[in-house]
């Protein structure tokens, strides 16, 4: 790690690692995983997850269903966070290029993830998503998410997250800013990725449950994350900005309402042989319903996964002469749209993948995945 990245001795009760191992990814992880901070690598140079094992390329299925993660593989991204230490000495010391992720959900963290990209500010309603501003409020010289973080917190009368030196902050090598909280007991929801009107503001996004960071001292071809100030632990998430997330929907649904009626064609999806079509309705139900209450759950609750999931199944199904393709097919889009609107080219995807491994193995007993 960098040498300006330095734990004493008393913040973890072990020595202190950047005098002996600087630069070494595999004591970052360590360090990380003595936090309670789960540690999955990050592709050699780049931000992303370290690339899933052949086999797991080649035959697309839900984390929870792979046999890579139990036994110790790195697949999956931050799905294979581990503390473990024994895992983490061989992953880094296998590829000590590897750069470090922490599973935020897991860790029980919250990262404020301010953006410095020059762009062209977009309008005024999505400066600060839900908070209108006047067109008498001169907004010259507004750039990045620097600006409109600060100017939230002014709204507030508060100081700027990017000032709090109570915390631990990261720059990134883009010129931004990581500012790591303690998550606390609420499960929030990550807004990497989800629509401009979840975004804490402007160029500000939210790194939590869903969702990792990258750790401080990791290094990529764009260069390092690296801690500032004297802070090296997070504090606990002020009140103002818990108050602040949760009007802007960080927060998942208090409950997940009982599913939707089956949408009409998945009535025409009856099966070949074993109960009809009342059968064939309720089996089909059944593996929509997850699909269809992703619809009351913000981006970022493992929609993919789900899906993927619901369409290894009916493939599997149809293989098995149990449902009828074309509708069911039908009924699993017309759900997953319903559950994401305006994301038909990612649904295409996911459907086609999830369909095309589940026909090469018939489901005759059940829903379930082999």
């Amino acid at each position: 790690m960098p040498a300006e990245l330095q734990f004493s001795a008393s913040d973890s009760g072990t020595p202190s690692p950047e005098s002996s191992v600087a630069g070494s990814m595999l004591a970052t992880a360590s360090w990380c995983a003595r936090r309670g901070w789960p540690v999955h690598p990050l592709a050699p140079g780049l931000k992303t997850p370290a690339a899933n094992c052949s086999a797991c390329r080649t035959n697309p299925h839900a984390p929870a269903d792979c046999p890579c993660i139990p036994a110790g593989r790195w697949c999956h991204g931050f799905y294979a966070a581990t503390l473990n230490q024994d895992r983490i000495q061989r992953w880094w010391s296998t590829r000590p290029d590897f750069g470090i992720g922490v599973a935020c959900g897991p860790a029980g963290l919250i990262v404020i993830d301010i953006d410095a990209h020059p762009a062209e500010p977009p309008t005024r309603n999505r400066i600060l998503p839900g908070i209108p501003i006047s067109d008498s409020v001169d907004l010259t010289g507004l750039a990045n998410g620097f600006h409109t973080i600060a100017v939230l917190a002014a709204l507030r009368g508060q100081p700027s997250p990017a000032d709090d030196e109570t915390t631990l902050r990261v720059r990134t090598p883009s010129g931004g800013l990581h500012v790591w909280y303690r998550a606390g007991e609420r499960r929030w929801l990550s807004s990497v990725g989800s629509s401009p009107a979840r975004a804490l503001a402007w160029q500000v996004d939210i790194r939590a449950y869903g969702s990792y960071i990258i750790a401080p001292g990791t290094t990529t071809s764009r260069g390092s994350y690296a801690p500032i100030g004297t802070t090296r632990e997070p504090a606990a998430l002020p009140l103002w900005l818990a108050q602040e997330l949760e009007r802007t929907g960080h927060l998942p649904a208090p409950s997940i309402p009982a599913p939707r009626p089956v949408p009409p064609r998945a009535h025409q999806a009856v099966l070949a042989a074993g109960g009809g079509r009342d059968h064939a309705q309720r089996t089909l139900a059944t593996i929509l319903a997850p699909v269809e209450a992703c619809g009351q759950v913000a981006e970022g609750a493992g929609f993919s996964d789900t899906l993927n999931r619901a369409a290894y199944t009916i493939g599997g199904l149809i293989a098995a002469g149990r449902l009828h393709q074309a509708d069911a097919e039908q009924a699993l889009h017309e759900a997953a749209l319903a559950a994401r609107p305006g994301q038909e080219r990612r649904i295409e995807q996911i459907i086609r993948s999830g369909l095309a491994a589940g026909l090469k193995r018939p489901l005759h007993t059940s829903g379930r995945r082999p």
